[in-house]
């Protein structure tokens, strides 16, 4: 209640002697919360909230610079308090792609996702994100063995087991660190996107950085909350990767390639969501994510038992699982 006094505060500030109301607009996994104010004229605005003491709004501002300037269409942001962590911004609406999609307008509001993420990529350079460098990955993938298995689970690694992980995790980096690099949002999802008249709105990109070209059009395929059939998946992909090569991005020069590479990109991030859903529901009391372990566990398998070189990753989940081996890994 005090920080929704202190933003009160600041609003009164910022439009003395005008009337405004306030009404949660949105909430997400980390201490930021949303909120849509609503002025004496009608007009709206939405004031990001961040407690400094757990977040820091200087990624968002910078983030949000990079993306006007590649011409994606983020929110503006009218004023800040750095200090206090807050912001107030343009409202891109209500109307989230994970409320909207359907299996008729997926093809056309998946097309915008893909062109703005084409502009975004063309306007990569090194110097501007922080690197999505082997440290930061090996971080990430760390979260599964600590919160997926050991908390959630309950069955901490056997020494066996950690050395069959560790394998498994050097050659996913070797892969990813392999790929060409350019912008990446890093939650590139429908849950990220609105539906507005300049499509679409992009949401929570504080944490992009520089890295993997494949990640961000795997995390918008491969989703936390909505799945897809692998055919629409592939079909998708080739409709990004020809963009992609015809704007001239970095792709792999054969579609197989880039498959794969998609595949494997988005197995790193399974396994670090699978761990980052954990921790929020023992970590941070939020148990509404675990409901979506499964289709990541899904995830995980379709990829593990598709390529040899990762079948002993599906044959460690087996025996987590306690599961009879699946049949016939292919290669």
């Amino acid at each position: 209640m005090l920080r929704l006094e202190m933003v009160n505060q600041w609003l009164a500030g910022l439009f003395p002697g005008r009337p405004h109301s306030i009404e949660p607009a949105s909430a997400d996994a980390s201490f930021r919360r949303y909120y849509r104010v609503t002025l004496d004229d009608g007009t709206t605005r939405i004031v990001m909230d961040a407690p400094p003491e757990h977040e820091d709004c200087r990624p968002f501002v910078r983030v949000a610079g990079l993306l006007h300037d590649a011409g994606v269409h983020a929110p503006d942001i009218l004023a800040q308090d750095l200090e206090r962590g807050l912001l107030l911004l343009s409202d891109l609406g209500s109307t989230l792609y994970i409320d909207a999609l359907n299996e008729t307008n997926a093809g056309d509001l998946f097309r915008d996702a893909l062109d703005a993420l084409v502009k975004w990529q063309l306007a990569s350079r090194p110097d501007a994100l922080p690197p999505y460098d082997e440290a930061l990955l090996r971080r990430e993938l760390g979260l599964f063995p600590e919160w997926y298995v050991a908390r959630h689970l309950g069955t901490p690694l056997s020494e066996k087991q950690r050395a069959t992980l560790e394998h498994m995790e050097v050659l996913l980096l070797r892969n990813v660190l392999a790929q060409p690099c350019v912008f990446v949002h890093r939650d590139y999802m429908p849950r990220n996107l609105m539906v507005c008249e300049d499509n679409p709105g992009v949401l929570d990109f504080q944490d992009a950085v520089y890295g993997p070209i494949t990640y961000d059009v795997v995390s918008l395929f491969r989703d936390a909350f909505i799945s897809w059939e692998e055919e629409r998946i592939i079909d998708w992909a080739v409709r990004y990767w020809e963009k992609a090569r015809r704007a001239g991005l970095p792709v792999d020069a054969d579609f197989g390639d880039f498959y794969r590479n998609f595949e494997w990109m988005g197995l790193q991030r399974h396994l670090k969501v699978l761990g980052i859903f954990a921790r929020l529901n023992y970590r941070d009391g939020k148990p509404k994510y675990l409901a979506d372990t499964l289709r990541f566990l899904g995830y995980v398998r379709h990829v593990a038992t598709r390529y040899a070189q990762l079948a002993p990753l599906a044959r460690l989940l087996d025996e987590l699982e306690n599961r009879a081996p699946a049949v016939g890994y292919t290669f």
